[in-house]
């Protein structure tokens, strides 16, 4: 059952749902959101995120592919189903005010970097120029490890697993789920794709050293 309609602005509402289906027009282009997969969300308050409908192909999104939520993961005045991943989203809303997007993705770098990272349970990213593009990170002498989770269909499980983590005193802007993709996340959009353009292309770098030191 969804929940009755809360005090939610309706241009903030249509202005979040614009950018995030332009948004995900974009990386659709780039091919880091096949089929269906990825969803995409954007804090419109203290206690709801507006976030993709489940199963919409992302590289046709509208506005109207865009639903409400509370933090919960539950519809705000929609019968709509929103995605199936939607409780990763509202987590990170919870845990803290200042996250203000959300964006999943499931390139084809960061789906192979998460198997050929899984064992170790984490990339470790040192003495890349590019880690300056990470809020808290000045210099390109600093490290930052990105988690790599175990995927589990059991999203209150995964859920739990991660919960932990987020009290990791390093600044964290995203994890990798074995098998599956990426979640970055920024305190607006534009901070959110920031990191999440930056995972992607330190990705493909470790996985290019990988290579060629075998």
């Amino acid at each position: 059952m969804f929940q009755p309609v809360q005090v939610i602005d309706a241009n903030d509402f249509r202005s979040a749902a614009e950018a995030l289906a332009e948004t995900g027009r974009e990386l659709a282009l780039r091919g880091w959101t096949p089929a269906t997969s990825s969803n995409f969300s954007l804090r419109l308050s203290p206690q709801l995120a507006a976030i993709t409908i489940s199963g919409r192909d992302k590289g046709k999104l509208g506005a109207e592919d865009i639903m409400v939520v509370d933090l919960d993961g539950r519809a705000v005045g929609s019968a709509h189903r929103p995605s199936a991943e939607t409780l990763l989203h509202t987590q990170l809303y919870a845990h803290d005010a200042a996250i203000g997007c959300v964006l999943h993705t499931h390139s084809r770098v960061q789906t192979v970097a998460s198997r050929c990272f899984a064992e170790r349970g984490e990339v470790l990213f040192a003495g890349w120029e590019l880690l300056k593009a990470f809020r808290g990170y000045e210099t390109h002498e600093a490290s930052m490890s990105l988690r790599v989770l175990p995927n589990s269909q059991d999203i209150p499980a995964l859920c739990a697993m991660i919960e932990p983590w987020l009290a990791h005193p390093q600044p964290l802007h995203g994890y990798l789920i074995d098998g599956h993709g990426l979640y970055a996340w920024g305190r607006d959009l534009a901070e959110a794709r920031r990191h999440l353009d930056a995972f992607e292309f330190l990705l493909a770098c470790e996985l290019d050293l990988r290579s060629l030191r075998r």
